[in-house]
């Protein structure tokens, strides 16, 4: 393939063909092992950039994979072989209008700096994936993620206003902009959040901020069985809706405590983190609720702080839960959700078929709004293991969608997922879809194999 044409479109510098380097890109944290090797990476600084590799790979009938920092957990950003890997990283340009309270933000920043950059006016940007320090706020909107806060502050989608767009021929659009109401025209802005890069490739967004988050109080309880947990989730969500409300099985906490020797209770059987931010006193009064209901379900233990710092380490444990598993082994991910009613079918079930297929699954999730992470453990040298840790991956899968549950709740479908997702959906819904992405992109360079 000639790139030459390519090349001559972009700044110098921009399209890169060391293997060395193209290397890097061709997984994202998901480390599919179907993942092909692409024939060059292309490090946009602006939107002309997209437009130009998009205009030239659409010419050429060339596949290209979108990618934002690479942390992505389905396999959305799997190069491909023969095709382009189109990098935002290099995007990074922000402007916050305190007036509006919007952000206007390119898609290579990472969440962590655009709350950094709100806190500046003493405002809040909402959406905090375990991953904030890490991920990029494009791929967030590409796979609309959620996050430990979401349970009452929503998630990405909610904060997006607008969008500037690059559709697979090359054609910048932009949808939406600064204003908090608008209904004029189909909501189009909200069909591209969560489309993983292929119906078009976002290079701007308007973001809604919050003012700053309010003094927060948090309660913390260790429990002796999975269903005491559940119950007292149930019973915290039935009586009001918290800021936060986490939670850890005994293998997270224990890999946790490996690593922060926080004291946590090795014997637990899971671990619940809450949080109210209710304005004045009513947090503290949440809080006891919070409290009571712990008891009420059985937690052999309870804490609760009004001190951030103290708080922010149970936090930190919390976020802290995937690598601290991942150092006991290679991890499949799920991200299966279920109507809250059912979280603990989901959790006993998880359960049930780690033991079944004699594989290690850690469960964390963010409760409140009943959205799981089984994270699978297996020794991918071991090919007996790994056969039970796939086989039990696609177990949970299929025990989410009995439970009137989804494959994904923030993390996309990408590619490990993309078998499930009909069951899911149906027939007419993936038709649908399909009609979709072949109106905008006719010739299927986008984003190829993922989420269809």
């Amino acid at each position: 393939m000639d790139l030459r044409a390519l090349t001559d479109r972009l700044p110098a510098g921009a399209v890169i063909t060391d293997p060395d380097i193209v290397a890097g890109y061709r997984q994202d944290r998901a480390l599919d092992p179907g993942a092909g090797t692409p024939v060059a990476v292309v490090r946009a600084t602006g939107t002309a950039d997209v437009r130009e590799t998009l205009r030239w790979a659409d010419d050429h009938r060339v596949p290209v994979v979108p990618r934002g920092a690479g942390s992505g957990l389905s396999g959305g950003a799997t190069a491909l072989d023969g095709g382009i890997v189109l990098s935002t990283e290099r995007m990074r340009d922000i402007r916050i209008d305190p007036v509006t309270r919007t952000a206007v933000v390119q898609p290579g920043l990472l969440n962590a700096e655009v709350k950094r950059a709100a806190a500046e006016h003493g405002l809040w940007y909402p959406p905090d994936p375990s991953s904030f320090e890490i991920c990029s706020i494009g791929g967030n909107a590409a796979t609309n993620a959620g996050g430990l806060c979401c349970v009452k502050y929503g998630v990405t989608t909610d904060y997006i206003l607008g969008m500037e767009v690059v559709l697979a021929d090359g054609s910048v659009v932009r949808l939406g902009g600064p204003r908090l109401k608008d209904s004029a025209g189909l909501a189009l802005t909200k069909m591209f959040v969560g489309s993983e890069g292929t119906l078009g490739v976002i290079t701007e967004l308007t973001l809604r901020l919050l003012p700053a988050q309010p003094a927060q109080c948090t309660v913390v309880a260790s429990f002796a069985t999975l269903t005491a947990a559940t119950e007292a989730i149930l019973a915290i969500t039935g009586a009001l809706r918290p800021a936060m409300l986490e939670f850890m099985d005994s293998v997270a906490i224990n890999a946790v405590e490996d690593e922060m020797r926080m004291g946590l209770d090795r014997g637990a059987a899971a671990l619940l983190v809450a949080r109210s931010d209710a304005p004045g006193e009513h947090a503290a009064q949440e809080a006891r609720v919070m409290v009571e209901a712990c008891r009420a379900a059985g937690a052999t233990e309870v804490f609760e702080t009004a001190d951030a710092e103290e708080a922010e380490a149970f936090t930190a444990a919390r976020r802290f839960a995937i690598p601290a598993v991942e150092r006991i082994g290679r991890l499949l991910l799920e991200d299966v959700g279920v109507p809250l009613p059912r979280l603990g079918d989901l959790v006993t079930g998880v359960a049930e078929i780690a033991r079944r297929n004699d594989v290690t699954v850690s469960v964390i999730a963010h409760a409140g709004d009943g959205n799981t992470h089984p994270l699978i453990v297996h020794d991918p040298d071991d090919a007996g293991e790994t056969e039970r840790a796939h086989r039990a991956f696609g177990e949970i899968m299929d025990l989410a969608l009995t439970l009137d549950g989804t494959i994904t709740g923030e993390h996309g479908v990408g590619r490990l997922k993309k078998a499930w997702l009909p069951d899911q959906l149906g027939p007419d819904v993936m038709a649908l879809t399909r009609r979709i992405k072949d109106a905008l992109d006719p010739h299927g360079i986008l984003n190829p194999g993922a989420v269809l």
